[in-house]
């Protein structure tokens, strides 16, 4: 006898069985939630996007919208401040800033303007600050002149590095600074102004140091004399110098060069007309013994 199929069987077709099993799995659920949308929404984006007019519209409103955030009051820099800067160099700064105020924030590279800043010669340090109230602070730390370097071009102020400052107009504006010169000067500023802290009794005299051969200094005294200096240790030469001048009076005599390069050894060259009288004396002393 063979059994009857029941019309209306209760058991799911292959298909729905499948159906129904991909629906239970949490990553086709989520695929049909989101993904089929979002890519429905980005074909049709995409196609709307894809006409020339469209997406020029699409740029100028955001440029627009870009422009209108950026102008905002709160974003605006109106007003630049400088400290630590004299007036000249603050006047310096103001003109070399690169953009005029105001302006926005957006817009303002604060690691240019430092660099454009610190380009300055008097400049040896800058900090570029953001402040409320729309103001760009500049804290600036200028170079200390400690020096006069006279080259072929002329005179300029020169920091601790040797580093020019400013031209120099007039030498009698800075007399309390030393005056160097010579090649490498600019190299060895400290050991110059060693050499004119120790110089003491002779700074009343003391015309300037020149660096000779890019080795040592020589100290220029008016009345055209010179003190030779050794490369090692010349501040401790120079201190024998003045010693020796202080105890017998050794510049005041008619001596050109005083040479302490050799330290066992120091030496002193006359002038011409001293050697002459000198031998004048030796001679007529030498014919008074013969007669």
């Amino acid at each position: 006898m063979r059994p009857v199929k029941s019309l209306n069987d209760p058991a799911p077709s292959r298909l729905s069985y499948r159906m129904q099993r991909l629906m239970l799995t949490p990553l086709f659920r989520r695929l049909l939630r989101v993904g089929l949308p979002f890519g429905i929404s980005f074909a049709a984006a995409s196609f709307w996007l894809s006409d020339p007019d469209v997406q020029q519209k699409v740029v100028t409103t955001a440029l627009d919208l870009r422009q209108q955030i950026e102008e905002r009051p709160e974003f605006m820099v109106r007003l630049l401040e400088v400290e630590g800067a004299s007036d000249n160099v603050a006047a310096d700064i103001r003109n070399v800033f690169p953009m005029p105020l105001p302006a926005s924030s957006f817009d303002l590279d604060l690691d240019q303007i430092r660099r454009t800043i610190e380009d300055l010669p008097a400049v040896a340090s800058a900090a570029v600050h953001l402040r409320q109230g729309g103001v760009l602070e500049l804290r600036v730390t200028e170079r200390e002149p400690v020096a006069i370097l006279r080259t072929r071009k002329g005179l300029s102020l020169i920091d601790i590095e040797g580093v020019s400052i400013a031209e120099v107009d007039r030498l009698a504006d800075f007399m309390s600074m030393p005056l160097i010169t010579g090649e490498g000067a600019r190299k060895h500023v400290a050991e110059a102004l060693a050499l004119d802290a120790a110089a003491g009794p002779l700074q009343g005299r003391m015309l300037g140091l020149v660096r000779m051969g890019e080795r040592r200094w020589d100290v220029v005294l008016d009345r055209d004399q010179r003190i030779l200096l050794p490369e090692a240790a010349p501040v401790r030469a120079l201190e024998r110098v003045i010693v020796l001048d202080e105890t017998q009076d050794m510049l005041e005599r008619d001596i050109a060069v005083v040479d302490m390069r050799l330290a066992e050894r120091p030496a002193i060259r006359m002038r011409e007309r001293a050697v002459d009288a000198w031998w004048q004396v030796r001679n007529s002393s030498a014919g008074v013994e013969t007669e």
